[in-house]
């Protein structure tokens, strides 16, 4: 965002927007709470520089791997060493100054991957992964340091779930327990030999996924944010859509599902954002919980949008074994249906309420935006090009953050100096601690899942309240996943309903992709769901407008993320994958019938928009309680597969419209 944005947004009280909105993040953000430390130089400069040197080393091992354990423990600990520099033990303490305790717990963590990398080839070799009572002590050491950089970073509630699940094998064989819970006795050293001396613990495939492909994409991100692109985003999107109806919310819809895109971050995005966006709409007449709603929606929304989509993904492709560019291309359709239900609930409300855009002469040209910016485009287009020639996706990484640096070279409002090339690398560093903290804990749970086959318990305990029902199951791993995710970060969220969820639903046979398709959903979108919908929370908080009636607005705009998952599970084409073609390890395309995807996108499209005509009852004008709810059913029926379906909701739906542009018709001859 420019100087100027942030000059010209000022709130009523006449405080500057930049120091209000960093009141909103650090309330509903906790990973923005970070140190400031003033004039003490010094404290600075050391974080600062191993920010740089954490960045240097992940583009250094894309070209000169180090054994998967030594590489994910390395990673880690600078990670926590940067974490118990930047973060504050306690919100309230004194954020200029490092206790010397913190001092000690950033020797520890380097520590902790110095012994494991000393003893490397002793443990592998020798004691083939059997612990010794130093390994016992170094991996309590590791696992004590983890769950408090999570609680300083995520707060309490992550750590509370990892310490539930790392309490069960410590009394999984006492006789209280029912049946299908026991198993045999475990002591300290498989406990925590499992969880420090193998990559399936703190160091499992999610830490694998932060490392090789999750923090160079971060980093490439803020490359990006260095170089202007969120700039370009606004002022594309203000080209584009700032003077139509309602233009403000368009612009904030489509800028904001771009940014969420790349960097992931809801909570942080809406206050980015918003703070440009939401004043605009309040301007033009939005009131403030909608206002707030909008940039929510289109925050959250950007990590199903390709080509980046938030870090979850890479974690999707880790885990799946399916190619990156597979997964982008399988979320298209359904980021775009997403995406259109927003948009056109802010269309209808700007026409029942007669908001119009932005003047054109106040607005940015195409041409001219194009001309300055547009450039800064290519790095992107360079990456899905790679992803889809199969080009490793650490690889492929790296050369798009070089090409960012050539590309951005171009014009010298986007150029890059040698300061600025370094200011990135330790912004992606900061911004990366958030997932690999997250990552480490979740490592603690796989690790308990995988040492006592409590995942087998939960996924047939799942597939018993499913009562062999496909949607029952598919209904109770919806709330799993939404639960996870109004408490934790949306990739553990993930990552735990994936665990023990997603076998659940393979069970019936559905695909390993859309199973993890569908989790990783509705763990977004409960970001955007009452009681705790943090990203409204933030939008309300910018907006000056009520949290939980934004937290309902924005559940409202985002209802076709409720709806999308359930529509892929029973109608695959949508994704645009061949179920019978697509294997585990898949790196071809599956495509399926052109014929099936062009009709099950159609009917989806049509009935996107008829869902959120009858939302806002209008369509050309306002349509009363009964022809809304008609119209409600009909657009729910046009988007459940089926040809029959099909049929009677489209009818439905012609109907509706008829009798409302009738009516629309009649209303303009009384006026004239």
């Amino acid at each position: 965002m420019s100087k100027d944005q942030n000059d010209v947004s000022i709130d009523v009280k006449g405080n500057n927007a930049q120091d209000v909105n960093k009141e909103v993040l650090e309330k509903y953000d906790r990973e923005s709470k970070v140190r400031d430390f003033g004039s003490k130089k010094l404290f600075a400069w050391i974080v600062f520089g191993i920010a740089v040197i954490y960045s240097a080393y992940h583009l250094w091992i894309q070209f000169n791997p180090i054994p998967a354990l030594q590489q994910r423990s390395v990673h880690v600990a600078i990670g926590l060493a940067l974490i118990f520099l930047i973060y504050p033990t306690f919100s309230k303490q004194d954020r200029t100054k490092i206790p010397v305790y913190d001092w000690i717990l950033f020797a520890l963590s380097f520590y902790t991957a110095i012994y494991l990398i000393s003893e490397y080839t002793e443990i592998v070799t020798e004691r083939g992964g059997i612990p010794n009572t130093m390994d016992i002590v170094v991996g309590i050491l590791a696992v004590l340091l983890v769950l408090e950089a999570a609680r300083r970073v995520t707060g309490i509630i992550l750590p509370i779930v990892a310490l539930v699940f790392l309490s069960y094998p410590f009394f999984s064989h006492m006789d209280f327990l029912p049946m299908r819970l026991t198993t045999r006795d475990f002591d300290l050293g498989d406990i925590f030999g499992q969880l420090y001396l193998k990559t399936e613990g703190l160091y499992s495939t999610a830490i694998g996924a932060s490392v090789n492909f999750i923090f160079l994409f971060i980093l490439f991100g803020a490359f990006l944010t260095k170089s202007g692109l969120g700039q370009f985003f606004n002022d594309i999107a203000m080209a584009l859509a700032g003077h139509r109806q309602g233009g403000p919310a368009k612009v904030a819809v489509v800028s904001s599902g771009f940014m969420g895109s790349i960097n992931g971050a809801a909570v942080a995005n809406v206050v980015s954002t918003g703070s440009f966006t939401i004043p605009l709409m309040k301007k033009i007449g939005y009131n403030k919980n909608f206002s707030g709603a909008v940039e929510a929606s289109a925050s959250v929304g950007g990590q199903v949008l390709p080509p980046i989509m938030g870090a979850s993904a890479f974690i999707m492709a880790e885990t799946t074994g399916i190619n990156y560019g597979i997964i982008a291309l399988a979320a298209l359709i359904p980021a775009v249906l997403y995406y259109l239900a927003v948009i056109m609930q802010v269309h209808y409300r700007a026409g029942k309420r007669n908001l119009k855009g932005i003047p054109k002469a106040d607005l940015p040209r195409i041409k001219e935006v194009m001309k300055e910016r547009g450039h800064l485009l290519i790095p992107i287009v360079g990456l899905v090009v790679m992803l889809f020639q199969n080009l490793p996706v650490g690889i492929a990484a790296f050369w798009t953050i070089v090409l960012t640096i050539v590309v951005a070279s171009f014009r010298k409002t986007t150029r890059m100096s040698i300061r600025d090339i370094f200011d990135a690398m330790a912004l992606g560093a900061r911004q990366s601690l958030t997932v690999m903290i997250a990552c480490a804990v979740v490592g603690i749970i796989i690790g308990v899942v995988s040492l006592t086959s409590f995942g087998t318990v939960m996924t047939s305990s799942i597939q018993s309240l499913g009562a062999g029902s496909l949607f029952l199951t598919l209904f109770f791993t919806m709330l799993a996943s939404m639960l996870l995710g109004m408490g934790l970060p949306s990739i553990p969220a993930y990552i735990i309903t994936a665990t023990m969820a997603a076998p659940a639903l393979a069970e019936f046979g559905i695909p390993v992709l859309i199973a993890h398709m569908f989790v990783f959903y509705f763990g977004i979108f409960a970001n955007v769901t009452p009681p705790v919908a943090l990203a409204a929370f933030a939008g309300a908080g910018v907006s000056g407008g009520n949290p939980m009636n934004t937290g309902f607005q924005a559940l409202k705009l985002s209802l076709a993320g409720f709806i999308i998952p359930y529509l892929f599970v029973y109608e695959p084409s949508l994704l645009m994958i061949d179920i019978e073609g697509l294997s585990t390890n898949a790196t071809e395309f599956p495509f399926p019938p052109v014929t099936d995807i062009i009709l099950n996108i159609g009917t989806a499209i049509i009935g996107i928009v008829a869902l959120s005509s009858a939302l806002e009852g209008f369509f050309k004008t306002f349509m009363n309680p009964i022809l809304r709810a008609i119209l409600l059913g009909g657009a729910l029926l046009s988007v459940i597969p089926g040809l029959n379906t099909d049929l009677i909701g489209l009818a439905i739906i012609l109907i509706i419209l008829t009798i409302n542009v009738i009516k629309h018709r009649k209303q303009k001859a009384q006026v004239a």
